[in-house]
């Protein structure tokens, strides 16, 4: 039991040292599957930018990581994307929420970190950066019981979680055991024909190899409008396409209703970059969305994402989140309507599974037959390597310190 003193001392942030070991996934260097190949993206319209995502910046931003120390110098972790500026907004505004609290007083903490920020808040960076305290603090409740995350948050319902793979190597990912694979949509309504015809060619070759029990998914990744998606829906359809993913902007409800209700027999997914119970509220109140995929380093952390299971299941819609690594596998571990995990296959070529965060936490759980089992240690059962990342006061005045 945590004792009564035992509160949140210190809050420190953190920037990896290493692109290759960062909050930001999309942080690889030149050669890498993930940022050199040829991915439909919002910014595929300008042809100086389409050939790498890496040359108008997905990385710019960086990752971050949230360390939350106890007064019994009890630490707990969580990492997020949003660099110098999320670690400013947590060390200037956020910090003066966590010290004093007691660490089990996440729904108190959250609100107020979520009620303080509505005016310049409610998305993006700021979500990103309360996600990464949430997840330090489950670390913490972890710990302070003795069990790990999946425990706290219900313990276990399934034995291990079944996994699709995320990347370009299709056969590879059937050969290791996953479930299905998701590759990423080469064109775009830019294209032209040309480049629907090219799409359709690839899902058709990736159909004939691995058979027609395996299944296929596309990542659209918000680069697609409405006419677009329904006409490669409809010319896709021979290909058993289990889901298209993201297809459009995602403040487009409407849109997202539209391309459902033109393409009832096609499954759509979204929720990526989506935040906060308000957000996946609208997608399920429009029923334009079959499986939502909040991450749990965006969306709020832990305490938002069961918000959001639990609205879900009530209209029997899958929560399945972006790949958010070992705290997708706590989570998914813990809830029903969480029937599978995505892994990112993260080695340069695509054709094997390594850590999603490099070196940065030791003990990163990776797939085994193409499944995922949490680890059975307290909290998220990782290490920080302090060694790959360096510290940031940024926001901090010397009073604060």
């Amino acid at each position: 039991m945590t004792r009564p003193a035992d509160r949140i001392a210190d809050v420190r942030t953190y920037l990896p040292r290493s692109g290759k070991a960062g909050g930001d996934y999309h942080g690889r260097t030149e050669g890498h599957w993930i940022v050199d190949s040829i991915i439909s993206n919002p910014m595929s319209v300008y042809p100086e930018y389409k050939d790498s995502r890496l040359s108008w910046g997905v990385d710019a931003i960086g990752g971050l990581v949230v360390e939350i120390e106890l007064e019994s110098g009890l630490t707990g972790v969580g990492i997020t994307h949003g660099g110098e500026a999320g670690a400013y907004l947590i060390n200037k505004h956020f910090r003066r929420f966590l010290i004093g609290s007691d660490p089990r007083d996440v729904e108190r903490i959250w609100d107020q970190l979520f009620r303080a920020s509505l005016y310049y808040g409610r998305k993006g960076i700021t979500l990103c950066a309360i996600s990464a305290v949430d997840l330090a603090l489950w670390d913490l409740l972890g710990k302070l019981r003795d069990e790990p995350v999946y425990m706290v948050l219900g313990g276990r319902t399934k034995e291990h979680i079944p996994c699709y793979a995320t990347g370009i190597r299709e056969k590879r990912y059937q050969e290791l055991g996953f479930i299905g694979a998701k590759i990423p949509l080469q064109y775009g309504p830019a294209d032209g024909y040309d480049g629907l015809k090219k799409n359709v060619e690839r899902f058709a070759a990736a159909r004939e190899a691995v058979g027609p029990n395996f299944d296929l998914m596309i990542d659209c990744y918000m680069s697609l409008t409405v006419p677009y998606t329904i006409e490669l829906a409809e010319a896709l359809r021979p290909y058993r396409i289990r889901w298209i993913e993201e297809p459009l902007p995602p403040d487009d409800y409407d849109g997202h209703a539209r391309i459902k209700a033109a393409c009832p027999w096609q499954q759509f997914t979204t929720g990526e970059h989506e935040f906060t119970r308000y957000g996946f509220r609208e997608l399920i109140a429009r029923q334009c969305v079959d499986i939502l995929q909040p991450d749990l380093n965006w969306c709020g952390g832990i305490t938002e994402a069961r918000k959001i299971a639990a609205m879900a299941a009530a209209y029997d819609v899958p929560v399945v989140p972006h790949g958010s690594a070992f705290f997708s596998t706590h989570f998914q571990m813990a809830h029903t309507n969480s029937p599978f995990q995505e892994v990112l296959a993260m080695s340069k070529d695509g054709m094997d599974f390594v850590s999603l965060y490099g070196a940065l936490f030791k003990g990163e759980p990776i797939p085994k037959d193409g499944k995922m089992t949490p680890p059975d240690l307290p909290g998220w059962g990782v290490e920080l390597d302090h060694a790959l990342v360096k510290a940031t006061r940024i926001g901090l005045s010397e009073s604060s310190l």
